[in-house]
């Protein structure tokens, strides 16, 4: 049981991963990525005049629904059969955070950013609302999310991947190391 709970060495859950991409390219001609889940499922459910959303997503983005909720359904059964718990949060990084006016930590998201009553506030909204709005349109506009990009368009040695990876962790750096200081 505890080689399903407990976490897996680089050099095997890696390899495993990086397996996903040629076996998803032979089996089915698939893509791995998250990213088109959330253009499939708005298509399928909000039919549009928007262009973006008008294409045949039983065609394409029934594998992409299916993949989006095989991760949740994985999650839900992790949690409930398995007695999987929230991962811990390392000591480095709740004291980075408690320097930086964060001291409610439980679980992964500390409350005082990512909860209800934190989105009323301006710092949520500018973080779960703007945010969540500039990670679509960016994961939209770069042809893929980081899963994509990262682990098949780099694995399919695919030079715009590379381009979009380095600029997922510019960004990452920039917004944690530059912005994140001065909204907190």
């Amino acid at each position: 049981m505890h080689a399903l709970t407990g976490p897996w060495p680089w050099y095997v859950a890696g390899p495993l991963l990086g397996l996903f991409v040629p076996i998803l390219l032979l089996l089915g001609n698939r893509q791995f990525g998250v990213s088109g889940s959330l253009r499939a499922l708005c298509a399928a459910t909000f039919p549009m005049k928007a262009e973006f959303l008008r294409y045949d997503w039983k065609k394409t983005g029934a594998w992409n629904i299916a993949f989006a909720l095989g991760i949740v359904l994985g999650g839900f059964v992790a949690a409930r059969f398995l007695g999987m718990t929230t991962p811990a949060v390392s000591g480095a990084t709740r004291d980075a955070l408690a320097a930086l006016g964060i001291h409610q930590i439980s679980g992964v998201a500390p409350a005082q950013i990512f909860s209800w009553s934190a989105l009323l506030t301006w710092r949520g909204i500018l973080f779960m609302v703007v945010g969540g709005f500039l990670v679509g349109f960016g994961s939209s506009y770069a042809g893929g999310c980081t899963s994509g990009h990262g682990i098949a368009g780099l694995a399919s040695f695919q030079l715009p991947s590379l381009v979009a990876v380095m600029g997922f962790f510019a960004g990452g750096l920039i917004g944690t190391f530059l912005i994140l200081p001065l909204l907190l």
